[in-house]
């Protein structure tokens, strides 16, 4: 499978020029959670859910531990995302990674 033109819509909501390379890279990453309806949204209002973003995709894969900057970055894309009912977990890690500066850890 593939990244859907569904996805990319959802990420040029905020992003207009798409860095596609990072998006299919996080496609890839998160296929499998993709694939689950409960895992497939984020939850900006559930601080285990926030942690756990924080800890295991900016932590580990994004390889910030400061935590101030990945809160900061937490904070930037849940503002951004304010509107959005369903929040994408692809388009809110694209976000973060963008945010942070840090694609390149991705791809």
């Amino acid at each position: 499978m593939a990244i859907t033109d569904k996805q990319i819509a959802d990420i040029e909501k905020y992003d207009k020029k798409v860095n596609m390379k990072l998006a299919n890279a996080l496609y890839r990453r998160l296929a499998g959670a993709l694939a689950r309806p409960d895992a497939r949204l984020v939850a900006f209002g559930d601080a285990k859910e926030v942690a756990r973003v924080r800890n295991g995709f900016i932590k580990k894969t994004l390889e910030v531990s400061d935590r101030k900057k990945a809160d900061a970055a937490l904070e930037a894309v849940a503002t951004m995302m304010k509107k959005d009912r369903s929040k994408s977990r692809l388009t809110a890690y694209y976000l973060l990674a963008q945010e942070l500066r840090k694609a390149n850890k991705v791809t």
